[in-house]
Formats: C-alpha cells, structure tokens, sequence
C-alpha cells in the first residue's frame, strides 16, 4: 500500500504558523480544504466549508461554534495540536518512517478529522491522525491505534 501524508504535511506547517502567531492566509486554506484527499470523507456533517471555518477562526483567534458535533472535534483536534507541538511531533515523525509497502495494493491517508477513527473506500482508507498515539512512556516510536501497532492495525481493517 501507499501512504499519503500530504494534508498533514499542510497541517504542519499550518500549526507551526499559528502557533508562531503569523497569519494563514485563505488561499493556503483552500489549499487543504480543496485537496482531494479531504474532500473524500466530506459528508452532510463534515465538509470542505467546515474545515475551512474551522481553520480561519484558529488563525484569526476568533471564537468559535460548530454547527455539527464534528465540526466542534475537528476545532478541539486542532487546538490540541497547538497546545501540544511535541505530541504532533510524536506521532508525526515515526508516520514519516512508516512502510505500507508490504500491505498490499491501495492507499493508506492519514488526515486531521472529527469523531470517526476511519473511512474506507474501495482499496483505500483514510485514518484520522489525531486518533494515532504514540509511545509516551518508553521513548520508542511505536504508534498503535486502537492499542494495536498502527501496522497492524491497518492490516486488520483493510481486508
């Protein structure tokens, strides 16, 4: 399988330029909210307009209120992420390292979502980052989802 890290690579370097207090401008946000990759798991509670809002509010440092329940996590996801550059970095780096190859044909993407831990479509599913954790006690780059290695994890749910 393929891997994609390339929205989160975006969100990189969004969170960096908002947590450096610089400003993100919309196009950049379309840039992510208009990637392909994103619009996949849009749905009636979970749309380009939400990420879009979402991410405008963060870089304006205006209040905000989700319309959907999803909307409201993707917001708290992203504050989180802020709060906690180490703990993106944590998990960001061994997903860098990570080899799907063996896994089989398809696309394994990992995106900034909301509530649901992932979305499969035909040969490819789409994992929320922010349900991925890292080995916080041992310093080793062990991710797991679900207390399961993220290897096998993915393995278990793409068949």
């Amino acid at each position: 399988m393929k891997k994609s890290l390339e929205v989160l690579e975006s969100m990189i370097y969004y969170w960096n330029s908002v947590s450096d207090r610089e400003k993100v401008g919309e196009k950049y946000l379309a840039s992510i909210y208009e990637n392909t990759e994103m619009k996949a798991i849009y749905d009636d509670n979970f749309d380009g307009e939400s990420v879009r809002r979402v991410l405008s509010a963060i870089s304006n440092r205006e209040p905000f209120r989700g319309r959907t329940k999803n909307e409201g996590r993707f917001w708290n996801n992203n504050m989180w992420m802020l709060e906690d550059m180490d703990y993106m970095n944590m998990v960001i780096n061994p997903l860098k390292k990570l080899s799907l190859e063996d896994l089989g044909e398809g696309e394994v993407v990992f995106l900034p979502l909301h509530l649901d831990l992932f979305y499969k479509k035909g040969n490819n599913i789409y994992i929320n980052f922010f349900m991925i954790k890292p080995d916080l006690y041992n310093g080793t780059e062990k991710l797991t989802i679900e207390g399961i290695e993220i290897k096998e994890w993915i393995k278990k749910n793409v068949g």
